[in-house]
């Protein structure tokens, strides 16, 4: 093939390509995984306490619990780079993975580039990120010591991160635009129950505003259209994810959202080119279903390599 050669380039270091390269390394492919954060693990080593994942009755905090995974697939010989990829070319038995001033070519792909929070999508919301506002509480909750912030969201992740910026927070207001929560049932108990959480329900941020950091919002009640003032000094949004599939358009097949289309075996649109965790269409991502994705999207590379190139 010429350049750099591998059977299987993973693109994503988090909990679905480092498990990918567990499994390919123990399969005796030539495996290469690429990441572009210097720190492996993806989302979940955002998290501070990990408890629904099987093994860790006591919990474990996600950059930990992703270390052991790096750990383990470096144990089994997993060669790791740093780099951004910015492309992937199909020519038919030859997979060309472009990464800034690198090509890495392959005979087969998994994707693993999970997913990224989405904005609020207002005016000024740009300038103010890292000066008020964040996407991640347990990274960012020790500035916003005994200061009032607003939590945007329902699901699990605003109500978990919530709940985690009360050891900070003199008060932590959550701004839902809907009346009832979807996060699960044990993690809405929680913050029912805590002295320091206010809901603020049917409601969405219309407006942010501050000189140099965040110190104000306009709400919106999203029924009587009435709108009012929050003086606060953080704003942590949790509204839902995109996929890191920019580089892919044009390539495999991707739903309406930017998704990619796998079928039970986490083949996409294009032979050869595999997808796992959060970045396919999917109904449930979660840190165990990452898991199983790479451990399922290794197993069928190994087999499509065995009936393609013997």
């Amino acid at each position: 093939m010429g350049g750099k050669e591998h059977d299987l380039v993973i693109i994503g270091g988090g909990a679905a390509g480092l498990t990918a390269g567990i499994y390919g390394q123990r399969s005796k492919l030539k495996t290469l995984l690429v990441e572009k954060l210097p720190i492996m693990g993806g989302q979940i080593v955002y998290s501070e306490k990990v408890e629904n994942y099987p093994g860790f009755s006591e919990g474990i905090s996600g950059i930990d619990l992703t270390a052991l995974m790096e750990a383990q697939a470096r144990g089994f010989g997993l060669e790791i780079k740093t780099g951004e990829v910015i492309g992937l070319k199909n020519d038919v038995e030859i997979k060309r993975v472009l990464c800034e001033g690198e090509e890495y070519l392959c005979r087969a792909v998994i994707i693993a580039t999970g997913a990224s929070p989405n904005r609020l999508g207002l005016a000024g919301e740009e300038r103010f990120i890292g000066k008020g506002i964040s996407f991640c509480g347990t990274c960012d909750g020790f500035f916003f010591k005994d200061l009032d912030v607003i939590v945007v969201g329902g699901g699990d992740t605003a109500i978990d991160e919530a709940i985690y910026l009360t050891r900070y927070a003199q008060k932590v207001y959550v701004v839902h635009r809907r009346n009832a929560l979807r996060a699960t049932k044990i993690l809405q108990e929680r913050a029912l129950k805590n002295e320091k959480i206010e809901f603020i329900w049917d409601t969405v941020v219309d407006r942010i505003e501050g000189d140099s950091s965040v110190e104000k919002v306009v709400l919106k009640n999203v029924k009587t259209g009435a709108t009012w003032e929050k003086p606060i000094s953080g704003l942590f949004v949790f509204v839902g994810i995109k996929p890191n599939t920019k580089f892919l358009k044009g390539i495999v097949e991707l739903d309406d959202q930017g998704f990619v289309v796998t079928n039970e075996n986490l083949e996409t649109s294009v032979p050869g080119i595999f997808a796992a965790g959060d970045v396919r269409k999917k109904l449930l991502r979660q840190l165990s279903t990452a898991v199983g994705d790479g451990a399922t999207a290794a197993f069928a590379v190994e087999k499509y390599l065995e009936n393609c190139f013997g």
